[in-house]
């Protein structure tokens, strides 16, 4: 009886140190749940370095344009266009000598025509020298100087048809041209301005506005394949404002106020 009573006593002793060595674990790992400390050895996440942008490089900033009316500067009383204003806001933010070495921006240009003078060893020159290429086309391409646009007794209801079935066509060209100045100058950061809607207010249902939009959305894709080439946004800038930021000569390009949007809008993207 004794040695049952040993034994019985021994497996109390042991029952009761198990249960107690399990209510201090279980407490340690619920102090370490609700209140975790913080381990020397924990080693946190370092950023990746950021790569510096186009204007915190280099000693001077180097800047090629070329396109249509747009990169011309067509409708702007100065004689700035984007072009001017963008080397003066790049020259002041960067703080470096900046230089429009050319624009060969040519009015009434189309895609079919830029392509060919890209062909061209003057223009592909050019091209090499730049830090940052400015472009726009297209707009004549889809637009067309108003041709087949407008219908209606008095020729001022806008017709998106007409804008609509040239978008492919042009963008079949945008492509070659986007890898023309890819190969002359790979290096060179490219920004490509999008199109607005010039004849929305003629557009009461805006059905132009989507025609816009597929052409920007078109150029997105061809742009987007080249890590240093980008597509500037305009569309939002007249929407609202139309007639305000338009040249009243022609209702087609914007006047020095659109165009100063235009070069803000560029800027920031650079910065």
């Amino acid at each position: 009886m004794k040695s049952s009573r040993y034994i019985w006593g021994a497996i109390g002793l042991t029952a009761s140190i198990s249960t107690i060595v399990f209510a201090v674990g279980f407490a340690y790992a619920a102090n370490q749940i609700w209140f975790p400390k913080a381990s020397s050895e924990l080693q946190l996440a370092t950023a990746a370095p950021t790569k510096p942008s186009v204007i915190e490089q280099g000693n001077k900033l180097q800047i090629v344009a070329l396109g249509d009316s747009l990169t011309a500067g067509t409708g702007d009383s100065t004689g700035k266009g984007y072009v001017g204003r963008v080397r003066e806001k790049l020259e002041k933010e960067s703080g470096k000598p900046t230089f429009v070495l050319n624009n060969l921006a040519i009015p009434g240009y189309k895609s079919d025509q830029l392509l060919t003078d890209l062909a061209l060893k003057k223009t592909q020159d050019a091209l090499a020298q730049a830090d940052i290429i400015l472009l726009t086309i297209g707009g004549n391409d889809i637009f067309a100087g108003g041709d087949g646009l407008f219908k209606g007794e008095n020729q001022t209801e806008f017709n998106p048809e007409a804008a609509e079935k040239r978008v492919d066509p042009a963008l079949a060209k945008m492509d070659k041209i986007i890898a023309a100045i890819n190969k002359a100058n790979p290096k060179a950061t490219l920004l490509y301005i999008g199109l607005y809607h010039p004849f929305l207010d003629l557009d009461p249902s805006r059905v132009g506005s989507l025609t816009v939009q597929r052409w920007n959305n078109g150029v997105f894709k061809l742009t987007n394949q080249f890590p240093q080439m980008l597509i500037v946004p305009t569309y939002d800038l007249f929407e609202q404002n139309l007639i305000k930021y338009l040249s009243p000569a022609d209702h087609f390009h914007p006047n020095g106020d659109g165009y100063e949007r235009i070069a803000d809008r560029i800027v920031q993207i650079l910065k």
